[in-house]
């Protein structure tokens, strides 16, 4: 699990801030944290502050002020003086400052017009920093309807530890009624996750943003290959709009962004923070439960997302602005991953060796049809520009050479592009890499099972069917 990570220590992620910040409310060392949001013990009832806050939408709240009565006392404190901010620029020179910097930065400019989103996974580092402020804030959670209870009873127990309320969003009944009324409660497997994404989350996303004029987010550069190795650590949002309207409304905070995940991982077990119990049982990045799976080690944290599509774009919708339009081109509508020509001219070609047969659409077609082979053929199914593809290379063409010589023939098949269609129908592709074996005697390939892609699991999958 990843709590065994040790290095490097965590107070090089609190360093910096703490030498050149004191928290700005002075009661927020003195007391313990419930203490810090409450003032009805002393004051009673007839002497609470009335609460200032907005909600993030106009939707049904509760009854307790989502973000704690303090936020009245350091209200003054904001600087509101946002119009002209160079976020290029502040980025560019925040891009080596501590996560405790970037995030008392946010709070100090946007106040309760931000919130923390939160998602009931290793992003409550950003609740912990936020609270290590000494300053008020609010945090938001989008609640589709299709979490695992864990995330649930999750959420219970951080709005306990902090003293604060969550505010949730959800999706509009009518709209999810329809989509499952008309595709059922699981068309993502077949047809991508974007749509349903759409409705469960980017829509209830939209409605929060537009009552506010900046949100912080838990992104990292690490977390999805392709996506997020270039987000800064504040930018303009470039997909959604704040509460002014227009593009350039809405400003997007990411504390983390340089941060790894094991840093995370040490900063929450030396802060003693509360984490979610599906960590414990190999998730690492947690979304809906349909979609969301353990992860094998070795893997990366996005292949337990959406793991039946093309890995090069695992994004749901709230962070779109963070896929560029050349990757974009390997992309249809519902995500998964249908490229507009066969490639990209730009990227060569991989798994080449002496060892491997790159099989043309009429070899594949030969091969599949064939019910008695001279001898085994095992076949990977990929594309040049999939990053899982590129991972799994250099095994595969050790596997290549351990099998060279042994009656077993290895190809390869370029499958996106064109062949795409033709693969997903007749071959079994479901995302990329797929791997299949076709027996000397049966027409039909046996589609290997797992994701473990190292040259020993591959190797036993081969003999196993030999």
């Amino acid at each position: 699990m990843a709590f065994t990570a040790s290095s490097p220590s965590p107070s090089s992620l609190l360093r910096a801030s703490f030498s050149s910040h004191e928290p700005k409310a002075p009661w927020a060392s003195s007391v313990s944290q419930s203490d810090q949001f409450s003032f009805t013990s002393t004051a009673g009832p007839s002497c609470q502050i009335p609460s200032l806050l907005k909600p993030i939408s106009a939707e049904i709240h509760r009854t307790k002020s989502v973000v704690p009565l303090a936020a009245n006392v350091a209200a003054a404190e904001v600087d509101n003086n946002n119009v002209a901010e160079d976020y290029e620029k502040l980025a560019k020179e925040m891009e080596n400052a501590s996560p405790l910097e970037i995030m008392e930065k946010a709070l100090v400019k946007f106040g309760n017009d931000s919130a923390i989103a939160f998602s009931g996974a290793e992003d409550i580092a950003l609740i912990e920093y936020a609270k290590l402020t000494g300053r008020p804030f609010r945090v938001f959670s989008l609640d589709t309807g299709r979490l695992n209870p864990e995330t649930y009873q999750f959420f219970e127990t951080v709005e306990k530890h902090y003293g604060i309320h969550i505010e949730y969003m959800f999706p509009d009944a009518v709209e999810v009624q329809g989509l499952v009324r008309s595709k059922g409660l699981f068309s993502f497997y077949e047809d991508g996750h974007q749509e349903c994404c759409r409705v469960r989350k980017v829509r209830p996303l939209r409605r929060a943003l537009k009552g506010l004029r900046a949100w912080i987010t838990g992104q990292r550069k690490d977390q999805s290959p392709g996506t997020r190795a270039e987000i800064p650590v504040v930018q303009v949002d470039p997909s959604f709009e704040g509460i002014d309207g227009g593009i350039g409304s809405l400003v997007k905070w990411n504390p983390v962004a340089n941060v790894e995940g094991p840093d995370i991982w040490n900063f929450l077990q030396v802060m003693n923070v509360p984490v979610n119990p599906l960590h414990s049982q190999g998730y690492i990045s947690i979304g809906c439960e349909p979609c969301t799976r353990p992860v094998l080690p070795g893997q990366h944290e996005r292949e337990g997302r959406w793991w039946w599509e093309d890995a090069e774009a695992k994004e749901c919708g709230l962070h779109k602005g963070n896929i560029k339009k050349e990757e974009a081109l390997h992309l249809n509508g519902n995500g998964n991953g249908t490229s507009a020509t066969n490639g990209s001219a730009n990227v060569p070609d991989i798994f080449n060796s002496k060892n491997l047969v790159s099989l043309s659409r009429t070899g594949i077609e030969n091969l599949t049809r064939l019910e008695n082979r001279s001898e085994p053929w095992l076949v990977v199914l990929y594309a040049p520009w999939c990053r899982f593809c590129q991972a799994m290379e250099g095994s595969y063409i050790e596997l290549a050479e351990n099998l060279a010589g042994t009656g077993v023939k290895v190809g390869k098949f370029r499958a996106d592009g064109e062949h795409k269609a033709y693969a997903q129908q007749e071959l079994q592709l479901g995302s990329f890499p797929t791997i299949l074996f076709y027996p000397k005697h049966s027409s039909k390939p046996i589609k290997y099972p797992s994701e473990k892609r190292d040259v020993a699991p591959l190797l036993a999958f081969v003999n196993a069917l030999r």
